[in-house]
């Protein structure tokens, strides 16, 4: 299958080795020239635990419309971020057919679909999101990933859920028996295991954070009062899914750290003793502040307010986390309120996320 593969983080590197591997034809988007430099001499090198190795692209370019087209599958594993830039970047070049796959989204898939229409482009898109990352990855060099684990489940909402069939039956042929239907883009974004795991860790380690030079908030950094706010966190998550009537599976964030049930299976102790998460990490840029806290936490406490869900956990990190950057955080550009959705009742919400805009 082509697939397009856009942004260079972490995951967009994991990806583009990972199933240029699995024997896909992967092109990978990026907008620094000098950045990708390296991959488009030599690949990636990608080292998991079967050993490093060699990994070819068909297509590491700068033009995006080269990567793009003839691509059934196009996969952003940007930070949330970063979606609006390539929204607007990609608008010109989306054709009938293609899927966008965000994982995770952080309710992408509605905000990138208006972005794209209002430049003018009508073409019959579908868009998807899921919980998490399908890899835990970390880049070690200009063009070497390290990748840690695989996602074994990968819970996902389609934008508009019309087209769900679709989209998960292109998704799949990328992640063979890991893809779950979810339902809608709602149910996907409320997936999101980002917004509940890292602004308690960052928040909770603010001063480690700000006075060593290199911190790990999920070894040391998570103690039994981080575990405490992180599961009262979650739970408000799963009962605002569950007074929008969204059922279960919720991949409680307690079986990331109890059990192998969760998204990735067992994977605290491999994430600990792998060291790649002993990090800088800066409160007022790094992307757990700007993708999880800004945007995910802050659409989270809006979702439930329009559910009617008490979530003072919620409220309160999102308070705190304004407090440290000097700003009001409850009217972000993720809210309901910001989208223009908030007004809409149940019935006409479910309606918008079944058909997308009339």
């Amino acid at each position: 299958m082509k697939i397009a593969v856009l942004g260079g983080g972490h995951g967009c590197y994991a990806a583009a080795a990972d199933l240029s591997e699995a024997g896909h034809e992967v092109r990978l988007w990026r907008r620094d020239a000098a950045a990708l430099a390296p991959v488009q001499q030599g690949g990636i090198l990608l080292k998991d635990q079967k050993g490093p190795r060699d990994v070819r692209l068909a297509l590491a370019s700068g033009d995006l419309g080269a990567v793009l087209r003839g691509a059934e599958l196009v996969l952003i594993p940007s930070p949330a971020v970063a979606q609006d830039d390539i929204a607007r970047a990609m608008a010109p070049h989306l054709v009938d057919g293609q899927v966008v796959f965000l994982p995770p989204g952080t309710f992408g898939s509605v905000t990138m679909d208006r972005i794209v229409r209002a430049a003018g482009n009508a073409a019959e898109v579908t868009y998807a999101e899921t919980g998490t990352l399908p890899w835990l990855a970390r880049k070690h060099g200009a063009a070497e990933v390290a990748i840690t684990i695989r996602a074994i489940h990968l819970p996902t909402g389609v934008y508009p859920q019309a087209r769900s069939a679709h989209a998960l039956a292109v998704i799949s042929k990328a992640f063979p028996g890991v893809i779950e239907d979810c339902g809608d883009a709602l149910s996907g974004a409320l997936m999101n295991a980002g917004p509940i795991i890292h602004p308690p860790l960052i928040l909770m380690n603010a001063a480690p954070l700000q006075h060593f030079e290199r911190w790990d908030i999920h070894n040391e950094g998570t103690q039994p009062a981080v575990r405490a706010v992180t599961s009262a966190l979650d739970a408000e998550r799963m009962a605002t899914r569950e007074a929008l009537g969204y059922g279960a599976p919720h991949f409680p964030l307690a079986d990331h750290y109890d059990n192998d049930r969760w998204m990735y299976g067992d994977a605290h102790k491999k994430l600990t003793d792998s060291g790649d998460w002993r990090e800088t990490i800066d409160l007022h840029t790094h992307r757990y502040m700007l993708e999880d806290t800004v945007l995910g936490l802050a659409f989270l406490a809006s979702v439930a307010r329009y559910a009617n869900v008490d979530a003072p956990v919620a409220h309160g990190l999102l308070a705190l986390a304004g407090a440290i950057l000097g700003r009001d955080l409850r009217q972000g550009p993720r809210t309901l309120d910001a989208l223009g959705l908030s007004g809409l009742s149940r019935a006409q919400l479910q309606a918008r996320l079944r058909s997308g805009p009339a």
